[in-house]
């Protein structure tokens, strides 16, 4: 696959455009006192709402589109998951415990 000067561009001017938006955004938002409260109320709603989001579309991708079928390690992987988070109530502890486990299994143990 080859790319042309136009699609290199493209490319590099929507780039361009995600780095400008991402250095601006707070300046945006931190403007006045009334905004920044808004903003902080909706980064608080955002802290609480995204681990779990992002937990539940992980599971779903992992246990709806598995590159080589449903196995054994997958669902080992994604129990361990699970009950790290019941017993720790860290979601970064509990992905990377329950990614440790699979890859372990599916390294070591199943191949």
């Amino acid at each position: 696959m080859s790319l042309s000067v136009h699609d290199a561009l493209t490319a590099s001017l929507v780039m361009a455009g995600s780095v400008f938006f991402c250095r601006i955004f707070p300046f945006l938002f931190f403007r006045s006192t009334h905004q920044s409260e808004r903003l902080l109320r909706f980064l608080e709603f955002v802290e609480k709402a995204a681990p779990p989001v992002a937990m539940t579309v992980l599971t779903f991708n992992a246990l709806a589109a598995p590159s080589e079928g449903l196995s054994v390690q997958l669902f080992i992987g994604t129990a361990v998951t699970a009950l790290i988070h019941v017993w720790k109530r860290n979601y970064l502890v509990s992905i990377f415990g329950g990614c440790a486990v699979f890859m372990a299994l599916d390294r070591f143990v199943f191949r």
